[in-house]
């Protein structure tokens, strides 16, 4: 059957890019869809609509400079439609650290075996093009002995219009305000709220934040340094909005909070983004892994801090081939699917639907004791007007 151009064009923009790809060599017709930055452009706005499809893993930030590795699988049903090349994988695994990742960008830092300046950048996977970034002094002067507070946000669908958000420290030791810094990907400069971020007493878990409805939410630590007099005793969220400044308190569920900050306790906190993108009702979730159980809650009220209980469960109860399964980081990915690693393996469990808590093994990873998870999906999306080839 013949399909014509604008057809084509049309179904072309729906598919992954690694699809896309495979098709160039096979098709000039179709291959010149690639050259555009229209089409590009589309694909990369329906991708918007659609769920993630692949993950990276990775040591902690510190950790990367000592065992300098990347690894990107593909959730089980997307095997075949979605990855990177196997060279980009070895570049970034050689000299780079991936810290946030959008709509087919993700945002980078160099790392080296010298004492080198570190350098932001933008990098497109799949198109094999970067864009290198102005990295402010705060960074240079503390890397690689801190870990880099900084996410990348790709919702807005125009070309070259990213935005990233960096929380500077003011102070050097448990600090309490944190300086937010944006860089505008069409303006190409970094500009300084008007109004700081401020923490409360904990110390925040950047790596875990969610950005949702021009508010970025940030989930505390629990560790047991304050006495029960404190306010800031019990973990909590704090929200920053983007429009006014305002730093604001979200209180956890009181079952979330019971016995977290014990000593000798295992326990460990995350949030995440919970429902589809096409849900007008999507909201946040938090996760709880406390003593191998998981707790997973969602927020349905937010003025009133209602939250609901989702799941339920330890880990033993999943049915995993390990003997002794120690579960290190885990993830909520496209709104309803958690992702776990163990030191050797990674793992999903459906948290909705007709996959409420069917667990599959994913995969095998090497990136040791205390890796990264980050969700990605490959999209033909511009990363910059000055990008150029990677090297590799």
């Amino acid at each position: 059957m013949k399909v014509s151009q604008d057809n084509a064009y049309e179904i072309f923009s729906w598919l992954q890019a690694k699809t896309i790809c495979k098709f160039k060599s096979c098709c000039k017709s179709f291959s010149k869809f690639l050259e555009e930055s229209d089409f590009k452009t589309k694909q990369a706005n329906n991708l918007l609509k659609k769920d993630d499809t692949c993950f990276f893993i990775q040591p902690g930030q510190i950790e990367q400079r000592y065992k300098k590795i990347v690894e990107l699988h593909t959730l089980l049903k997307e095997k075949q439609s979605s990855g990177i090349p196997n060279n980009v994988l070895k570049f970034l695994s050689k000299s780079a650290s991936v810290l946030s990742s959008s709509n087919g960008l993700i945002l980078c830092c160099t790392i080296s075996d010298q004492q080198d300046p570190i350098e932001l950048f933008i990098c497109n996977p799949i198109t094999k093009s970067r864009s290198f970034i102005p990295t402010p002094k705060s960074l240079q002067g503390n890397y690689p002995y801190v870990d880099i507070n900084i996410m990348l946000d790709c919702s807005n669908g125009s070309s070259y219009d990213y935005k990233i958000f960096l929380f500077e420290n003011t102070i050097a030791w448990s600090p309490t305000c944190y300086i937010c810094k944006v860089y505008d990907g069409k303006e190409g400069v970094w500009k300084t709220m008007k109004n700081n971020f401020f923490s409360g007493g904990r110390n925040m878990k950047f790596d875990m934040s969610v950005l949702h409805n021009g508010v970025i939410y940030f989930i505390s630590d629990c560790s047991p340094y304050f006495g029960i007099s404190s306010p800031f005793y019990m973990p909590y969220i704090m929200s920053y909005n983007l429009e006014n400044g305002i730093s604001t308190i979200l209180r956890l569920p009181e079952e979330a909070t019971k016995g977290c900050n014990e000593n000798h306790v295992s326990c460990d906190m995350g949030i995440f983004k919970w429902g589809k993108v096409t849900n007008p009702n999507q909201s946040i979730c938090l996760v709880r892994l406390r003593e191998c159980v998981f707790n997973v809650w969602f927020l349905k009220d937010y003025e009133s801090s209602l939250w609901e209980s989702v799941l339920e469960v330890r880990v033993r109860a999943l049915g995993l081939k390990e003997k002794d399964p120690n579960v290190r980081v885990f993830m909520v990915m496209n709104g309803d699917l958690l992702i776990f690693a163990t030191k050797n393996k990674v793992y999903s469990c459906g948290l909705s639907n007709e996959r409420f808590m069917v667990v599959e093994e994913i995969c095998e990873h090497s990136c040791g004791y205390c890796p990264r998870l980050i969700s990605y999906s490959n999209t033909l999306r511009l990363c910059g007007t000055n990008a150029a080839p990677l090297p590799c």
